[in-house]
């Protein structure tokens, strides 16, 4: 017998569509190189890291809604919820406008669990909107969106503070957003730790293998026995985890917050995780590509600011690459249908 070996031709068109999202990373980078040679130093490498990192957390509590078939619009107001309390937590016991004046300085840690601990309790009230009441997820989060940002500035407004923007910081807490580890930053090794975590919960353990499952087909999932409602609930109550420790960490990384701090964070987390390979109709996603889809977004925002282009065009920039990437990921879909 003759065996004829045959070799597959290389598809340009669909390495292309595989790869687009590195690709179009490239071409940014060269691009604003080209126009400013000095993008490509070690400070500016350091500042997309800095700035990428609580971004990455908040894109990863993100992803798992979307992986789930869900969305969630209420993020930004999550973190900007976590910011003040932690802010409101975490000032000196001197600062002139102190939001406690009575209160005494307190560790760290106390602000950090606070806020995980409203993240957590702000998911689970998405979890039982989309989940126990059958309120559509965009409608259901959006309406949780509302009710948060009420309430935060409801406990922004109260005295003495009356709305004013929160400062004051304890050295140790600002230390937390701004130090550095042998020169690597604290938040972008707690970043690195958070995203190796996921991607081992998402590919080797159980609940990973059951979210994907609910994703890609809630009613073949409750078919084989997954308990739908329940991993639905678990899922906001992780991303609210994750959008409430990135308010906590971002406050301190700016050195401030307000009741209107991380407005559109929301969106551009779901924009990394699409750009990044997550299906908008759930079941596909992982964690390598939203680390590049949050990178890209970095880099288009910080990058043409730096060459000093107009900042109208990045929201143009981002929303053209927001369409392509939605429109493969349909494309791809309609194809496997």
């Amino acid at each position: 017998m003759v065996k004829i070996m045959q070799t597959k031709q290389f598809d340009i068109k669909k390495w292309a569509q595989n790869n687009a999202i590195y690709l179009v990373l490239i071409a940014i980078i060269i691009l604003i190189t080209v126009k400013n040679p000095a993008f490509l130093s070690l400070r500016v490498f350091r500042d997309i890291l800095m700035q990428s990192s609580t971004r990455l957390i908040m894109a990863m509590g993100c992803m798992f809604v979307i992986l789930s078939g869900g969305a969630d619009l209420s993020g930004g107001r999550m973190l900007g919820a976590a910011a003040v309390l932690a802010g409101s937590l975490a000032q000196m016991s001197t600062y002139a406008n102190k939001f406690f004046p009575n209160l005494q300085e307190l560790p760290i840690i106390v602000p950090i669990i606070a806020c995980l601990l409203m993240g957590m309790a702000m998911g689970l009230l998405n979890g039982i909107v989309v989940a126990k009441l059958n309120v559509p997820a965009f409608i259901g989060t959006l309406g949780v969106q509302l009710i948060i940002y009420g309430g935060i500035s409801i406990y922004y407004n109260m005295e003495p503070n009356r709305s004013q923007p929160l400062g004051g910081f304890l050295k140790t807490y600002s230390k937390l957003g701004t130090g550095s580890f042998f020169g690597i930053p604290y938040i972008l090794i707690i970043a690195v730790v958070l995203m190796i975590a996921c991607h081992i919960v998402l590919n080797y353990h159980r609940f990973g293998k059951t979210l994907f499952a609910v994703g890609g087909n809630q009613e073949a999932a409750r078919v084989s026995g997954i308990n739908v409602q329940r991993i639905i609930m678990i899922v906001y109550i992780i991303a609210g985890a994750f959008y409430g420790l990135t308010g906590a960490l971002e406050a301190a990384r700016t050195g401030g917050a307000t009741n209107n701090y991380g407005q559109g964070y929301e969106l551009d987390a779901i924009a990394a995780c699409v750009v990044g390979g997550c299906s908008v109709a759930g079941g596909v996603g992982a964690v390598p590509g939203v680390a590049i889809g949050v990178t890209v977004f970095t880099v288009i925002q910080y990058g043409m600011t730096f060459v000093g282009i107009n900042p109208y065009w990045q929201n143009v920039v981002k929303g053209a690459i927001i369409v392509i990437a939605v429109a493969i990921d349909v494309r791809k879909y309609a194809k496997k249908r």
